[in-house]
């Protein structure tokens, strides 16, 4: 009897506790605006605070209120989808948000082949099968973006695959999204999604390359190149709060560095942050993220 008082009474201390954690925090889910189904890995950010949060695969989130200001804008970024704000401030219940955000209407360009080309494959990014020390390893939100770059002016025509060099440490069968985007961003860094499919993926196992096939998704590779990036994110009923190390123990996936270019190629993303250069060296050579991709070269 005095056990189940004590229990009663340690339950009516600690609700006080729970409720005003739930009131320090912004959480919610983040759907489509007209079938109202669960957006997943939608990246959310607090404008002035610089920190943010992804949508787990059921679209929902969760981070803490903003310290700096006690008003900010709750930035929506989905992938297809139109970038949204939130007003947050005092008197607003941000308690078990519903957004609801508008989907972004993609026109795919056809390539147009005439009946005398010939179309071959050609490889662009790293061409190594042994990786550099060091490993590449990310955040549920981060990226890592790596520029292909047409060295040679090829006539490009599709997209036919990309690969990652996954390490043989960490957690290889953890998930991943694929993200393709044109180099028209501050300093020609990534911008413009190239792919607006969610294409989530995992590895088999470490210590190799990984390819994934995009023949399907018709994507044109721009003239001069593209960046290919691996999206780090989370899987089940985890998701991404600023402490992250309390709530998510799993690396995913690790990268394996590469030292075969002389110019720096890959871009680092952090939510809130956004992307910045990574200009690490060794002996002349620059620091980049062991990707390639295969695409169609059309020859006249």
């Amino acid at each position: 009897m005095l056990q189940r008082v004590l229990s009663i009474l340690f339950l009516a201390l600690l609700l006080p506790a729970i409720g005003f954690a739930q009131e320090n925090k912004i959480s919610g889910r983040i759907v489509d605006e007209k079938s109202k189904e669960p957006i997943p890995f939608a990246s959310i950010g607090l404008r002035e605070e610089q920190t943010g949060a992804l949508t787990n695969e059921y679209g929902y989130f969760q981070l803490a209120m903003p310290e700096k200001n006690p008003q900010d804008s709750l930035i929506i970024n989905a992938l297809g989808y139109f970038r949204k704000a939130v007003l947050i401030k005092p008197g607003i219940k941000v308690q078990d948000m519903i957004i609801e955000v508008p989907k972004r209407a993609i026109a795919l360009k056809e390539v147009k082949v005439t009946s005398s080309a010939k179309i071959k494959n050609l490889d662009l990014g790293s061409k190594s099968t042994t990786p550099g020390e060091g490993m590449i390893q990310g955040m549920p939100g981060s990226q890592y973006a790596f520029f292909v770059k047409n060295d040679k002016g090829k006539n490009l025509g599709n997209v036919r695959s990309v690969s990652f060099y996954i390490g043989e440490n960490g957690f290889p069968r953890e998930p991943f999204r694929v993200r393709l985007y044109k180099a028209d961003g501050n300093y020609n860094s990534p911008n413009t999604d190239l792919l607006t499919d969610n294409i989530v993926v995992s590895a088999p196992k470490g210590g190799e390359w990984y390819t994934i096939d995009l023949t399907q998704y018709n994507i044109e590779a721009p003239k001069e190149g593209f960046f290919v990036a691996m999206e780090w994110i989370v899987s089940g009923d985890k998701f991404y709060t600023t402490n992250f190390m309390d709530n998510y123990t799993p690396y995913g996936q690790i990268l394996r560095p590469t030292f075969e270019f002389k110019e720096s190629r890959t871009w680092n993303y952090t939510i809130g942050r956004g992307w910045s250069l990574i200009t690490l060296a060794s002996n002349g050579q620059r620091y980049n993220a062991m990707i390639r991709a295969e695409v169609d070269m059309i020859k006249d």
